[in-house]
């Protein structure tokens, strides 16, 4: 009785479970891990608004270039202008085409509770289509750009502010022009590198953006183009940070020595202004890129090793937030240009003196009402 017993419970053990329940179970996993269109935390709406929200702030910082330039067409901030003007054109047309590259696979269903990019044990399906290959490439390519026009505007104002006469003579409108199409094809032609099998683009998780194949399959051709890709981000930003510093302690040491005229006094504030907003700019790609170029790099190294297992959905979040804050930089590039003018700055500074100036007047009213009050004691006490 009790063998029989036995064998029955192995039958049933045996027995495959019904289609439709399993299913169920396994949609509902499915469910859990990657979230619905409505309560995501990349939801349609949240990328709609960042996405208006970049539109916006980059035409208007277009606008404000744009007046300046007619100003100063014909002094040396116009190539600054021409190159800044860039960036933020750049910074619009990636904003515009990722953002309705997402918004678009949202608007047909793609990432919701049945996305046919996960698999019923709930891992992300790795095989590109033609829209993810485009939107990788368009990662990479407004990923690069910004990066490699914040370093060239770095250089350049570094080489305009230590050696005038040089930049006088090698910087002008038409070789600034070449030296933007240089940048511009530079930045096309790494995206283009997976094209001739260096590397690969494929969905990320949740399904709703693509980029370097750093998390699934990783294999060598990847790391490389994940490790070239993180390589050029960084040294750009390090190029412009020391071209940054080199500009500012020229500029600190030429205002401490008070020996120019006030015509290069004026000159000198515009080159004050273009390094500020330059920083202002490095700062903001430092802290948004930094960690989707980290995360991506660490992701892909840990895959190829096949020692990402037991970390792998950590990496996956990381790799959104990483994502997100770089979606940011093209936010916040545009307000530098609103915020840190010289205008702006002015009225800043203005402010700041005028309230320092009465928290100084306060504090000797109060000074004096204090000795006041400590001479008429003396005098009563002598009295």
């Amino acid at each position: 009785m009790l063998a029989t017993q036995r064998h029955n419970f192995s039958d049933v053990l045996s027995t495959p479970r019904p289609f439709n329940g399993s299913t169920m179970m396994q949609k509902t996993k499915v469910g859990h891990r990657f979230g619905n269109s409505t309560n995501s935390p990349t939801s349609p709406t949240a990328a709609g608004i960042t996405m208006t929200l970049g539109i916006v702030f980059n035409v208007v910082a277009l606008i404000i270039l744009a007046k300046a330039y007619t100003r100063f067409r014909r002094r040396s901030k116009a190539t600054f202008l021409l190159f800044a003007s860039s960036l933020v054109a750049t910074d619009l047309a990636g904003h515009v085409i990722n953002g309705a590259l997402v918004l678009r696979r949202y608007t047909a269903g793609i990432v919701n509770l049945t996305d046919p990019l996960s698999d019923f044990s709930g891992n992300l399906k790795t095989d590109p289509d033609v829209p993810c290959l485009f939107l990788g490439c368009c990662m990479v390519f407004f990923g690069l750009s910004p990066l490699f026009l914040g370093c060239a505007m770095a250089a350049e104002r570094c080489l305009g502010v230590s050696r005038p006469l040089l930049h006088a003579r090698l910087v002008t409108t038409a070789r600034t022009k070449i030296a933007l199409a240089l940048i511009w094809l530079s930045a096309l032609s790494v995206a283009l590198l997976p094209f001739f099998s260096l590397g690969a683009y494929t969905y990320q998780y949740p399904g709703s953006w693509c980029f370097i194949r750093v998390m699934e399959g990783t294999q060598s051709t990847d790391l490389v183009f994940v490790t070239l890709f993180t390589g050029l981000a960084l040294s750009s930003l390090a190029i412009a940070f020391v071209c940054n510093t080199i500009s500012g302690l020229t500029l600190m040491r030429a205002r401490l020595k008070k020996k120019s005229s006030s015509q290069r006094s004026s000159a000198r504030s515009h080159d004050t202004e273009m390094v500020v907003q330059l920083v202002g700019i490095m700062v903001a790609s430092t802290i948004c890129w930094s960690p989707l170029l980290v995360f991506g790099l660490m992701s892909a190294t840990r895959s190829y090793n096949r020692s990402l297992d037991p970390d792998r959905n950590t990496y996956k979040d990381l790799m959104v937030t990483g994502v997100r804050m770089a979606t940011c930089n093209q936010i916040l590039d545009p307000w530098v240009y609103i915020l840190l003018r010289r205008a702006i700055l002015k009225k800043i500074y203005r402010i700041t003196k005028r309230q320092a100036s009465l928290r100084g007047s306060m504090l000797r009213s109060f000074r004096w009402d204090v000795s006041s009050f400590q001479n008429s004691e003396k005098k009563n006490v002598k009295v």
